[in-house]
């Protein structure tokens, strides 16, 4: 099995909904996220997916995500725009988007340094 590391980073403000303390105040983070993606073959060049194409599909996400209000994206409606819930939005967008023989193992998303939480499936 292979393993392909990617680290990524935005700046996004939020607030936690029904949370009785300062998060339920508007706030702002610089989140750090790491992408674990997984592969049991390598293609004709000896890779599992060129840094460039991953690069490009990460930063696709992450515009998404970079200097906006999370709690005004449609995913976030009516979930809470935690951590947690961040790094499942960013498995699910990268899992719809890589080749098939790729896949994702973990993300794990920072909102601050030694804060963070990881979704896998």
């Amino acid at each position: 099995m292979f393993e392909i590391i990617v680290d990524a980073d935005f700046s996004a403000a939020h607030n936690l909904r029904d949370y009785k303390g300062d998060c339920e105040n508007l706030h702002g983070h610089n989140w750090k996220a790491q992408i674990v993606l997984e592969s049991g073959e390598l293609n004709s060049l000896g890779i599992v997916i060129d840094f460039k194409d991953i690069k490009k599909i990460t930063d696709d996400i992450i515009e998404k995500f970079d200097h906006k209000y999370l709690n005004e994206l449609s995913e976030f409606g009516t979930e809470n725009p935690t951590t947690e819930n961040i790094s499942k939005l960013f498995y699910q967008e990268l899992r719809d988007r890589l080749p098939e023989n790729v896949s994702v193992k973990k993300v794990t998303t920072w909102e601050s340094e030694g804060f963070g939480a990881s979704y896998f499936e």
